[in-house]
């Protein structure tokens, strides 16, 4: 597994394909929450979501960007919410 003091806010994260899946908002424990940016609004109308990834999908963290070792489909597919 990644150190995670390697990633930084406000860093792009990609998946294996090099999708974009996400932004760092801040590293919680063992997941990665994701900026509200990212998150689109809810039908309901409740506004964005954080979203949080496992620090388990990280394979890589280089030239700023967080790299996970799943496609940004299948990542977004593991994603949690708040």
């Amino acid at each position: 597994m990644v150190d995670a003091s390697q990633i930084q806010e406000h860093a792009e994260i990609i998946g294996a394909d090099g999708t974009h899946v996400g932004t760092v908002d801040k590293v919680e424990g063992d997941r990665i929450k994701l900026t509200k940016n990212d998150s689109p609004q809810t039908e309901d109308g409740q506004g964005a979501k954080h979203h949080y990834i496992s620090l388990g999908l990280v394979a890589d963290v280089e030239d700023g960007k967080v790299r996970l070792s799943a496609n940004g489909a299948e990542a977004v597919q593991f994603e949690e919410t708040e």
